[in-house]
């Protein structure tokens, strides 16, 4: 749903109701109108599915949407003729924020959608640059003359098999699967393509693809399976993507440090990563990058035991990233919002 992607718990504050005493009433009107929103979005949705829900809530919030939704009159009618039985968990993302910030395992289908733009008006697929199709010579990659691919390709039953190997496999054996489609789709409409054997790489990918590029009968039977194929190349020659695998070798580093470590500890040995923009080589960690880690950091380690030690420690890390939050030329939008 993403016309209510931004919806989020409200964060506990002193004074403020406790997680048993929240309900619709004492959230902000803004909240309040969000909820109702997705209450109705998600009665249309099981209406649609012919679904007769048992709700289940973990967190504040998420208690309020399942109740808000129990009691919507709509839903009550639809509950009492749907015929497919469902169990829906809701639960609030904060508390979750490792799992949205983490980078989890060697898995091709989470990189595409870390490292590629996102399609407009959606959250969950991507754009993908399909220049590398047409005629068009540019060096430009935001160049929007030609209309972006995407990852949803419904209609087509090899590109639906690839991103399911792009989902459940390792980020090599997707590659040999996408090469292996590629191959396939080819050699059906008689291509002139040769099959090597050995590591698959995007400049072998795009060779292949080349074939495609004058076909209009085979790039209109192979649409999508050729937008996926080419997420896969400009994925693997994304820059990010070499950053992806220092998050997580410094994410698991970091479990086994909070393990051994207290959190001041931990901190220390963080705050020489933080650099400012003068001082930053192209494999070094942004501004942003940092405020990934932090949440990550926070939200792994658990209950903190506070001391003076930790003060410390926590004010030299702040000092260091306001320094380079500051020093930025051009700050990103996030960074835009929090300063």
């Amino acid at each position: 749903l993403p016309a209510l992607a931004g919806l989020l718990p409200p964060l506990p504050c002193p004074g403020g109701p406790g997680p048993a005493e929240v309900g619709l009433g004492p959230l902000p009107a803004e909240l309040r109108a969000a909820v109702r929103a997705l209450v109705g979005d998600l009665d249309a949705l099981f209406t649609a599915l012919g679904l007769r829900e048992e709700s289940f809530a973990v967190g504040a919030l998420s208690r309020v949407l399942a109740a808000e939704l129990a009691s919507y009159a709509p839903a009550r009618n639809r509950r009492r003729t749907a015929t497919n039985k469902a169990s829906v968990v809701f639960v609030d993302r904060t508390l979750d924020l490792a799992g949205a910030v983490g980078h989890h395992g060697d898995n091709l289908a989470e990189k595409i959608l870390s490292v590629l733009p996102k399609l407009p008006g959606h959250k969950t697929d991507v754009m993908v640059n399909m220049v590398e199709l047409t005629a068009l010579r540019t060096t430009d990659e935001t160049c929007n003359i030609i209309a972006p691919g995407c990852l949803a390709q419904p209609n087509d039953p090899a590109a639906k098999a690839l991103w399911e190997s792009f989902m459940n496999l390792k980020q090599k054996e997707a590659v040999m699967e996408a090469r292996r489609h590629l191959v396939e789709a080819a050699s059906r409409e008689n291509l002139p393509i040769k099959m090597s054997m050995g590591e698959v790489t995007p400049e072998q990918l795009s060779s292949y693809l080349q074939l495609f590029r004058n076909n209009l009968k085979a790039l209109e039977n192979h649409c999508g399976l050729l937008q996926l194929v080419l997420a896969t190349v400009q994925t693997l020659k994304h820059p990010q993507t070499s950053k992806w695998d220092n998050f997580l070798a410094f994410e698991r580093l970091l479990l086994q440090t909070i393990g051994e470590s207290e959190m001041p500890s931990v901190l220390n040995q963080f705050l020489p990563m933080i650099k400012s923009y003068n001082e930053r080589t192209k494999d070094d960690y942004t501004c942003e990058d940092f405020l990934v880690l932090l949440v990550y950091m926070y939200s792994v380690v658990g209950e903190i035991r506070s001391g003076k030690e930790l003060d410390v420690a926590e004010k030299e890390v702040k000092k260091a990233l306001v320094k380079a939050i500051c020093d930025e030329p051009e700050p990103s939008p996030v960074l835009q919002k929090i300063t």
